[in-house]
């Protein structure tokens, strides 16, 4: 069951949800709040995964809720749909580029998809549902989405990918926005020119006259013969690359004339330019000859610095030296540490058993829970970051800040569940290796 905070005192938001959530009341629940204070508190203590702010709720300060989530990277698990009263407002909020806003809709817009939306995100909650919990370990990801021949999918679903890499430490700043680019462009592209069929020069006449694109697209996406198609999102992600393919039902359309020369776009014409712009992003973007298949990559960022919860800030950060010992085996535990970079060797008993990184956010918190020395030297394997804090401090950070006690949890489950895992594989290789060798007997 996911819940859904409704951080609004408007009506017709509450509504909304309320009838939308009656559909799938098996998967979400709902927890409605007219108070920003009391909003605020039960992020903190509830986590919820979905987080409705409403703008258009005068007594609500959404900003201030937005700023609180955006400051404390422990909070980021789910995502924030944004409601407005304009689009004005739409505009502002977008661009602010906030990784945790999956979407911004107008009142309007919000009352007449808000159920769709959940339904896409019930469909692919594990891009939604995991963020914040960095669980990848060198592991590859291949999957496909199938996207509505509408904007509002578009935008969700790159959405997703994006937020999803970026807060998985897959890519920084300037690859999030690389991604965000490209694929928004391209998805754009496969819906104007190739299943809606729109041609280059019927867009440029209809910009000239009406100014707003998403009318056109409005009237032939609707069209018989086009109210059906869709568009896969497909997309691999590897340890050092991650690849990307969007291919629309379209006739598909002459992108080779609209490249210019040089790959560098024409910031003169009033369109155009997505193409040139994509390929000056991303890497081995190739198009089909047909013109309705598009593929790129992007390259994986590794051991990328944590971002440090404003809250722990405080805290002392040690710089380490390559060797350079953290702890030693059998000694108290009196610390725990959060990485926010570099790379650590765990040796138990001279040997090295393990190595962290910044995807694990924590070293000796297993001893530190326990009350028990440490089980392991910690040597760090060349110059990193560790902010260290003192276990009086971080027990008194959980009372204050539940879900940093929640999060910890979540973190350790996870681990039990990988080690469970990779128990598991070496068990069957093992069983393998064992029938080979009686084999050969």
């Amino acid at each position: 069951m996911k819940k859904i905070l409704v951080a609004s005192t408007n009506k017709e938001v509450a509504s909304t949800v309320q009838k939308a959530t009656s559909r799938y009341e098996e998967n979400f629940d709902a927890i409605y709040c007219p108070d920003t204070d009391e909003a605020l508190s039960l992020i903190d203590y509830e986590l919820p995964e979905i987080k409705v702010l409403d703008y258009t709720s005068k007594d609500m300060d959404a900003n201030r809720i937005l700023a609180a989530i955006h400051a404390d990277p422990w909070l980021h698990n789910g995502g924030i749909i944004a409601v407005v009263p304009n689009p004005a407002m739409m505009q502002e909020i977008e661009d602010k580029k906030d990784p945790n806003i999956l979407i911004v809709l107008t009142l309007y817009t919000f009352k007449e998809n808000f159920e769709r939306l959940l339904r896409i995100l019930q469909s692919n909650q594990q891009f939604l549902f995991n963020r914040g919990i960095q669980d990848r370990m060198g592991g590859q990801e291949k999957g496909s989405f199938i996207c509505d021949n509408d904007p509002l999918d578009i935008r969700l679903y790159t959405s997703f990918l994006v937020n999803y890499l970026y807060c998985s430490n897959r890519i920084d700043d300037e690859g999030r926005y690389a991604l965000q680019t490209a694929l928004m462009e391209l998805l754009t592209n496969a819906l104007e020119h190739g299943n809606c069929n729109i041609s280059w020069e019927e867009k440029t006449d209809f910009l000239k006259t009406s100014g707003s694109m998403l009318e056109l697209i409005e009237k032939k996406r609707n069209l018989p013969e086009n109210r059906n198609k869709k568009i896969k999102i497909s997309y691999f992600i590897g340890k050092d690359k991650s690849h990307f393919a969007i291919e629309d039902e379209g006739p598909g359309f002459d992108w080779k004339s609209r490249m210019v020369s040089g790959d560098v776009p024409d910031f003169e014409l009033e369109h155009g330019r997505g193409i040139s712009l994509s390929r000056g992003l991303v890497t081995a973007l190739h198009y089909n000859d047909k013109g309705n298949a598009v593929s790129f990559e992007i390259n994986n960022v590794r051991d990328m610095a944590n971002s440090v919860p404003g809250i722990m800030i405080p805290f002392a950060t040690v710089t380490y030296k390559r060797h350079e010992i953290v702890f030693k085996q059998d000694e108290p535990s009196n610390d725990l540490f959060f990485i926010v970079s570099g790379r650590y060797g765990v040796y138990a008993d001279g040997k090295l058993v393990s190595v962290l990184t910044p995807d694990d956010m924590f070293i000796g918190e297993m001893a530190f829970l326990l009350n028990d020395r440490r089980s392991a030297t910690i040597m760090s394997a060349g110059e990193g970051k560790l902010i260290r804090i003192p276990k009086v401090s971080f027990l008194n950070l959980i009372r204050k800040n539940p879900h940093y006690g929640i999060f910890l949890s979540k973190l350790l489950a996870q681990r039990v569940v990988r080690q469970n895992n990779r128990t598991v594989e070496l068990s069957e290789e093992i069983k393998d290796l064992k029938n080979r060798l009686e084999g050969r007997v």
